[in-house]
Order: structure tokens, then sequence, then C-alpha cells
């Protein structure tokens, strides 16, 4: 399967201008099997002051505007996140998005960042550990920080991870610590991880960039720079049963 992960540039631009430029952008983009976008793309993960303005429900407009591109482009379409707004309060949610334009699995960022940051105070965080069915094999799903806690990996891999999809916007500050967690949690775990990271700056802040495509191994396939980029990469998800036959270090755990 080709993954293809949007870096975007981000800046401080309405969100209707956003959407429509990332729309833009798959429009023009070859034939790919599966498409990621990073963390609260939208309006900016650090745009703390827009999050309850610009929220809105699954079946908002810019959900309905990616099930439609997914439909048209016949591909999974991982839209990273989007500040989701329900009954029970204002959500981190990760939405992906099968061929046919239907929702196959929604991700509530369940580790909800409290540095220098406002997430903590104006999201309430999911409560699940989310893994789907896809063509290619199961998906595991997390968002950002949750990189930083290894147990829900595992937690994903005793559910059938195969290949782990995370969106981020995670800053150029700590840019070092991002790159080894792709790499430990994808060969910790023996399975693909594809992570789509921001690039540019926001609310002040700098984003990291270097998305990543990384094999069960924890080789780097393919690597963003600081700017906006797509990453992209050819990948056999059969290769991480391939990898747990050979080293198998997962069955050999003793605490579970």
């Amino acid at each position: 399967m080709r993954v293809a992960s949007i870096q975007l540039e981000m800046a401080d631009r309405p969100k209707a201008m956003n959407v429509e430029h990332v729309l833009g952008v798959i429009d023009r983009m070859p034939a790919v099997d599966l498409i990621l976008l990073p963390e609260i793309w939208p309006c900016g993960f650090f745009a703390f002051d827009r999050y309850a303005a610009e929220s809105e429900p699954l079946d908002g407009p810019t959900v309905t505007a990616f099930r439609q591109q997914a439909r048209a482009r016949r591909c999974h379409i991982l839209m990273g996140s989007l500040v989701e707004r329900d009954a029970d309060g204002l959500f981190n949610t990760t939405v992906f998005i099968g061929p046919a334009g239907d929702i196959v699995a929604r991700y509530r960022k369940v580790h909800l960042f409290g540095y220098q940051s406002d997430e903590t105070t104006l999201l309430t965080p999911g409560k699940e550990t989310v893994v789907a069915d896809a063509p290619w094999g199961r998906a595991g799903f997390s968002t950002c920080y949750d990189l930083r806690f290894p147990e829900l990996f595992r937690r994903m891999v005793d559910r059938g991870a195969e290949i782990f999809l995370i969106p981020s916007a995670w800053p150029l500050a700590r840019i070092e610590a991002w790159r080894l967690f792709n790499r430990a949690r994808a060969h910790e775990n023996l399975a693909f991880l594809v992570s789509c990271n921001c690039a540019g700056e926001n609310a002040g802040k700098r984003y990291g960039g270097h998305s990543m495509i990384v094999d069960p191994w924890g080789k780097v396939l393919a690597e963003g720079g600081e700017g906006g980029e797509i990453v992209t990469a050819e990948i056999d998800t059969r290769e991480a049963a391939r990898a747990r036959a050979e080293f198998p270090a997962l069955a050999d755990r003793v605490f579970r």
C-alpha cells in the first residue's frame, strides 16, 4: 500500500481557508491508499481561544467534506483531528474515513497535554483504546502526546494492531523526543507506524515537522523535514506478522 502524510505548513489562518487548502492539496495528489493529516489542523493546536467557536459535531461540514473526498478518491483518509463538539463536551477527535465515505473509526485523545497548554482545561479526555479493520490490516490510533505512554500502544497490539496512525502537533522544541518515540513505539511493538506532524507556526509556537513512516524493525522508511511537504512510502503491512514470527518478543512478555 502507498501512504501519504500531509505535513501541513501551519499559520494563523481562518478555518475555512485551511479546509479549502487541504482539500486542494488532496485533489492534486497522485493516487494513494491512505492519506494522513495532523492534529487540530483546522484552527491549529495552540489556538486555544478558537476551540469552542470552531468546534463541530462529526456530522458537521468539515468531516462531511472529507467523507466526500475519500469517496471521490476511493482511498482511506485519516483526517487528523479536530475539536469535536457533542453533548458531553469538547474532544480532540481523530476521524478515520473509508473509501466509501463512511466513518470507520473515531478516536478521542486519551492523554491531553497540560504542559504550557490549555488542552486539559478546555477538552474532555477520551476513554477508549481504538483499533479498526482496514483492507491492509488492523490499525490503531493515537494522537501526539499519547506517544509518551507505551501502555496505550500495547493495548492496541493486544487488540490486533499491526500499524499505528498518529496525527500530531508536536513542537520543534522537543523534536528529538518525537523522533525517538516514533521509532520506539514501532519497534517495541513490531508494528508499522505512520505519523503526521504539523510544520510552520501557529499562535506563536513553532511546530517540528518530521512526520515519519517507520517499519516494525524501527527503520525509518521516510521522514519529513521542518517545512510543509508530503511524506510518502510504499509499505507491506504483512511485514508486521513476519517480524513478530521471526522475533517473538511480544509473545515473551511476562506482565500483561
